[in-house]
């Protein structure tokens, strides 16, 4: 067609674009309205400067009312003390409204009855509903590269563990990094998927162990609700919905509280997500907490993040051993495998997972190097002589 010849490209976004100075969020409802976020507040638009496509599975958002999304606290369930857990939700709520950005996975831990699944849900509804907001864990990279393209918001429930190939993926889906898959009814054709998406995760079990995802994560665990302060789902959600427009416009003051003041933010030392803690406390004013409470509460998960993916690595723990014994142990990859095998239990060594070649232990090293660093133990490569 003419159309396909000669017309222009645009950019098109799902849920969320950036543009300049400004953010923008597709309410994705019949009037096609558009809220646009800039320094000065917040608006809705009926024709905004970039293009939003819509999924069959997408849903609208309510129409904003002026709000404070400290609201939102009152529907979730994060247990004593809970400024510093509230910091960090709320530090990735406002994180899924930038665009082109990378966004660490929340991941959500607890036993039954914690409330963790409702916590995730609103997550995503807050931000992006859609007709199934949380979903199974998907089956191959293929049905995540699907659910990436029809939505904004990625939201997954009932975990019993993360693969090595899922782990990787959910990886690249929150710091970048393509996905392609067959075009349907062809044989050569390629979709591709190139971009980044916010996630949330709900397990009962620890599932973020592997040390790229703990890297990245900000990983919260929520108590049992007690007896007396339960409350019938159907109650939660209808509440939930009369304040949703509420929770949405004290969302969007934070945003444009963090566009004001993100170019005066610096930060002492930058973690691995440096982008996102730069940007969360830019937003804090808005969290309802002292000053501090973010940052203090993020360098405090990451700390345990490290030690759990330590403990998780099958080597972990025995490195930490030898490094207790010699912290200036040096040695060839064999001699390193050898010290390893004498200090774990014969039960742990026959494992299938546990390396039997120098070059096995050498991958399984590199992974949690950055773990181990960040608990004071430097592990340097290099050539001992002329010939190794």
């Amino acid at each position: 067609s003419k159309g396909s010849r000669d017309g222009s490209d645009y950019q098109v976004y799902t849920r969320v674009a950036e543009d300049g100075d400004k953010i923008y969020l597709d309410l994705a409802n019949q009037a096609h309205q558009v809220v646009e976020i800039d320094t000065a507040g917040w608006r809705l638009i009926d024709i905004p400067p970039v293009k939003f496509r819509r999924s069959g599975s997408m849903r609208p958002l309510p129409e904003p009312r002026k709000g404070s999304m400290n609201t939102l606290r009152q529907f979730l369930n994060l247990g004593p003390g809970d400024d510093a857990v509230w910091a960090l939700y709320a530090a990735c709520l406002v994180q899924a409204l930038r665009g082109n950005s990378q966004y660490p996975p929340l991941v959500l831990h607890g036993e039954h009855g914690s409330a963790k699944s409702t916590a995730a849900g609103i997550f995503r509804k807050l931000i992006d509903p859609n007709a199934s907001d949380l979903r199974s864990p998907p089956r191959n990279e293929a049905d995540l590269f699907i659910q990436a393209r029809n939505g904004w918001v990625l939201g997954f429930d009932n975990l019993s563990g993360v693969s090595d190939w899922l782990s990787d993926c959910l990886c690249r889906v929150s710091t970048g990094g393509g996905f392609s898959t067959r075009q349907l009814y062809t044989n050569t054709d390629e979709v591709i998927f190139n971009g980044t998406r916010p996630i949330v995760l709900a397990s009962i079990e620890e599932v973020a162990t592997k040390a790229d995802l703990t890297d990245r994560a900000v990983i919260l665990n929520l108590p049992a609700i007690s007896p007396e302060k339960r409350r019938l789902e159907s109650d939660l959600w209808r509440d939930f919905d009369t304040a949703h427009p509420y929770i949405l416009g004290g969302l969007l003051d934070a945003v444009s509280i963090g566009l004001r003041n993100l170019a005066q933010v610096r930060l002492d030392e930058y973690p691995r997500m440096a982008d996102f803690a730069r940007w969360a406390v830019a937003c804090e004013p808005a969290f309802g907490v002292p000053e501090g409470t973010f940052l203090a509460a993020y360098n405090d998960n990451r700390d345990n993040a490290n030690q759990s993916a330590i403990e998780a690595s099958v080597i972990g723990p025995y490195v930490l051993m030898l490094n207790q014994q010699d912290s200036n142990w040096q040695g060839t990859m064999t001699e390193l495998l050898a010290e390893l095998v004498q200090l774990a239990p014969e039960e742990v060594t026959k494992q299938r997972n546990w390396p039997k070649r120098p070059h096995d232990l050498g991958g399984r090293l590199i992974r949690i190097i950055p773990n181990l660093r960040a608990e004071g133990i430097n592990i340097e490569e290099g050539k001992i002589d002329r010939n190794r």
